[in-house]
């Protein structure tokens, strides 16, 4: 066989396994023994890369499976009536996607690739038998499940009862702290998504964001090239996060 670019990237895909994974810590496998980790590896689908703008699942098709991200990053749009989209979710490396499809069996928002982006597919039907056996897997799947229980309320708490500079604080705050937990800098990082995006996440309009980062850049707590972010000052972008205040 020809050793051409779409060759490697295969048999890199082939070859990755979870024993291997540099974010098995993070991931569902952090709870296993060594031995128990292969029969959690051997359920796994491993998918060709996403493409930017590329769907991982569509709003309300048949919910069959969660996703880990392995890299790259996600957003999660959800339609609403009268053809209104509301932007729900981000998905960094390491999170799972479409836990939130259990209890209706169908996925309530689509999922699409913000760049680049490779996700391990984990059968849902498989995981929970291989759950019964493994506790401590039952146990991970249940916080991870917790953990987004908990991400919905902040989130209901930030739109219903936060500044606009409160919001966008929170959210660059809350970046900080996943890029910090995967291992990278929590101070500097490239955006995946645009501010029309992240507008449309916090519930605002997108030049009220770009007024805000203005704001922020003047107050010495970020500096902001592009999609580029360097913060400048964590701790009082974090007190600001932290503050209740009226819209």
């Amino acid at each position: 066989m020809p050793d051409t670019a779409a060759g490697r990237r295969r048999s890199l895909l082939h070859e990755t396994r979870c024993r291997t994974c540099s974010l098995s810590s993070l991931c569902l496998p952090l709870a296993l023994e060594f031995e128990d980790i292969d029969q959690f590896d051997a359920i796994i689908r491993r998918r060709p890369p996403l493409k930017k703008g590329e769907s991982l699942f569509r709003q309300d098709s048949p919910f069959t499976s969660v996703y880990a991200v392995r890299s790259g990053s996600l957003k999660q749009i959800t339609s609403e009536g009268g053809g209104t989209e509301q932007l729900t979710n981000f998905y960094l490396p390491s999170e799972l996607v479409g836990l939130d499809g259990i209890d209706e069996s169908t996925y309530p928002g689509s999922v699409i690739a913000l760049e680049t982006t490779t996700v391990c597919e984990i059968p849902f039907d498989r995981l929970d038998a291989l759950s019964e056996r493994l506790p401590e897997l039952r146990t991970q799947l249940y916080r991870s499940m917790s953990k987004e229980m908990r991400d919905d309320r902040r989130m209901m708490r930030l739109l219903s009862r936060k500044t606009a500079d409160q919001r966008l604080a929170t959210f660059f705050a809350s970046l900080s702290d996943r890029f910090r937990r995967r291992g990278y800098s929590p101070y500097s990082f490239r955006l995946s998504m645009s501010r029309a995006d992240i507008g449309n996440y916090l519930g605002l309009a997108v030049e009220t964001v770009s007024r805000i980062l203005g704001r922020f850049q003047q107050q010495g707590l970020v500096a902001v090239s592009g999609r580029e972010v360097n913060i400048l000052d964590l701790d009082a972008l974090a007190r600001l996060a932290e503050e209740e205040g009226c819209r």
